[in-house]
């Protein structure tokens, strides 16, 4: 059975890329942590294009051999063939923007883990899955990498599947430059040359750079080098030329690249090259892979490398099979793409990782309500949040959809527990009834607390906001808003907006949709809208009618609690269950207030509290579960 379209075997890394950029290696400060390595790329990017791919390769049994492995599942990619090797340390990059034109990188991979891999991690039912392997360079240039491939490959061919070559010259993995050397691109070697030569019969696809051509063809006349390759191969050739396009020949080499077939440029702004050339071959495979012409896939192709090089990181700059048919519907807006809002907005929405199509919520992040309780101290309040998160986990057992809200002010040791735990974890940045909103101190004044926060924690920020509010409150509360996101956004935070236009003035059916439209008309894209629970129905359409016109990509709403009762919030699920957008809840007090009153009170012990809250939180997840099921 092929349940998979492409395998790619070779290189995988942790790509550290310099957080500055216009500065030398030497004097980055900072580094942002992606997924590399060519056949680590591709398997991402076609994979964000909608192919079911999967990677053959080798990570460290560490720290960074985990956060691979995660990042690929997070990406969609099968990972099956993923070998962890208990001898071996993961591969990792330094790389940097020096300017427009210089990208300095520095591979650390002596005797990586990638590298470990032998005809015994080649497994033909695996193989057998896929009706594409695709193989790079790297891994034809030492003896028992090069065997495996070969194995991949031949059994591919047995199978009738299709194979393609990403030539993905890197001198100094071929041993023919320095370790200093790792931007460079070309070097021209006999050997690396007699070594591909000996492979390139066995592919159907064969695509590189002009100079890495010449190093497949032994010259450095591109003519006379795509010649020589189709001397001995009879694969459809694609010759990439930068801002050129590409030309792809199926055929016999005539006497001009410009006599190949092409698909349409892209003049967009080079910003970064590293990983422009695996965005491109994504781009080439999803095209060739789902039976388009060449100038259709090459039109991919083009354009997933444009994306490329105007963004920071490889993986992280590939786009969904959505924005880039956004992109080629709409064209080029802003050369620098990484510039364009409406672009970007699509970039962030359609590649977010993990999927929570249910969510049930155990709010705790509640801070002055518990500093208002009699006994309450800073330790204990933080001592209860941990028995909150005892009830949280009681009650999800491991199962997805379920989540918590808990700040690090008052609740920092259970928010640091609950990390790495499965569950959705929501935090608090709003001052305690702050209106206008101000936000916690530890935030900072330019928002750099942000950065200090895990990936997967989603900033919740509550503001009391009302379309008649007058305009010095709006303007205050706006402009607060707005810093939050974009910082959010720098940070690759998503974030959680919280509105409850009731706490400041009179609502109707159409309140709450008109204070979502007013967020989206300032260029304010949550991930996530927290919403009181809305009257009658038509205030629950004009809200999802408000969201959905504005943002197709949004992850939903949850509803909170505002301490009701249970039997009311029954009643809410069952209003709001009927709309799809509406994803969950995200309550608190209806489920800690009486416990926490009797526990600090001490009239009751630890394991009393924790059962009773998890008692009244099951129940509000049977609620919401009922109420999901009978919608009609």
């Amino acid at each position: 059975m092929t349940d998979l379209d492409l395998i790619t075997i070779g290189r995988s890394s942790v790509d550290l890329y310099g957080a500055q950029v216009g500065g030398r290696l030497e004097d980055m400060r900072s580094f942002d942590k992606y997924i590399g390595g060519s056949p680590t790329n591709i398997a991402c990017g076609t994979a964000r294009l909608g192919l079911r791919s999967g990677l053959i390769t080798g990570v460290g049994d560490e720290h960074m051999g985990r956060f691979i492995r995660e990042e690929l599942l997070r990406e969609g990619v099968d990972v099956t063939g993923v070998k962890t090797d208990p001898d071996r340390l993961t591969a990792l990059v330094l790389l940097g923007i020096r300017d427009q034109d210089s990208f300095p990188l520095i591979f650390y991979r002596e005797n990586c883990a990638d590298m470990g891999l032998t005809v015994d991690d080649i497994d033909p039912a695996y193989i057998g899955r896929a009706r594409c392997v695709v193989a790079t360079g790297t891994h034809l240039s030492h003896t028992d990498t090069a065997a495996a491939v070969r194995k991949a490959l031949d059994i591919a061919r047995k199978n009738g599947a299709r194979t393609a070559l990403d030539i993905d010259y890197r001198p100094n993995l071929w041993g023919v430059a320095g370790h200093g050397d790792g931007e460079s691109r070309f070097v021209e070697s006999a050997a690396v040359t007699t070594k591909l030569q000996a492979t390139l019969h066995l592919f159907d696809l064969i695509v590189g750079t002009e100079e890495e051509f010449h190093i497949a063809g032994g010259t450095t006349d591109t003519i006379a080098a795509l010649r020589a390759v189709r001397a001995v191969s009879g694969a459809t050739l694609v010759c990439k030329r930068g801002p050129m396009g590409a030309a792809a020949f199926t055929g016999d080499i005539p006497g001009s690249l410009d006599d190949g077939q092409a698909g349409p440029g892209f003049g967009v702004e080079v910003f970064n090259v590293l990983g422009a050339g695996d965005g491109f071959m994504s781009g080439l495979l999803k095209g060739w892979l789902d039976g388009a012409d060449w100038p259709t896939a090459l039109t991919y192709a083009n354009a997933c490398g444009a994306f490329a090089v105007s963004r920071h990181g490889c993986t992280p700059a590939y786009p969904s099979w959505a924005e880039l048919q956004f992109f080629l519907d709409r064209g080029v807006k802003e050369k620098a793409l990484r510039k364009d809002m409406a672009l970007e907005q699509v970039h962030w929405a359609t590649n977010r990782a993990l999927d929570w199509p249910d969510l049930r919520v155990f709010a705790y992040d509640h801070r002055m309500q518990l500093e208002a309780l009699a006994g309450a101290t800073p330790a204990r309040i933080g001592a209860f949040k941990e028995l909150c998160l005892a009830a949280t986990h009681q009650v999800a057992n491991g199962r997805p959809g379920y989540g918590l809200l808990c700040d690090d002010r008052l609740g920092r040791d259970a928010l640091y527990a609950a990390a790495g735990s499965g569950l959705w974890i929501g935090r608090p940045v709003e001052w305690p009834g702050s209106r206008p909103l101000t936000l916690e101190p530890g935030i900072g004044p330019d928002y750099g607390g942000l950065s200090e926060w895990p990936r997967d924690q989603v900033v919740k920020v509550l503001c009391f906001y009302h379309p008649a509010d007058d305009a010095a409150m709006k303007a205050d509360q706006e402009s607060t808003v707005t810093r939050l996101f974009h910082a959010c956004r720098r940070n690759r935070l998503e974030m959680l907006l919280e509105v409850i236009p009731s706490k400041a003035g009179p609502v109707d059916d159409d309140t709450t949709a008109q204070v979502i439209q007013r967020f989206y008309d300032i260029g304010i894209y949550p991930d996530w809208w927290k919403l009181e629970p809305l009257a009658t129905d038509v205030a629950w359409q004009n809200a999802c009618d408000a969201i959905a016109r504005n943002d197709p990509h949004t992850r939903g709403i949850v509803i909170l609690g505002l301490g009701e009762s249970e039997d009311t919030l029954k009643a809410s699920f069952a209003a709001a269950a009927r709309h799809a957008l509406v994803k969950g809840f995200a309550v608190g007090r209806t489920i800690f207030a009486d416990p926490a009153a009797d526990w600090f009170a001490g009239r009751i012990d630890d394991a009393t509290a924790t059962a009773r809250m998890a008692e009244t939180y099951a129940r509000l997840c049977d609620h919401w579960d009922t109420a999901r099921k009978t919608t009609p």
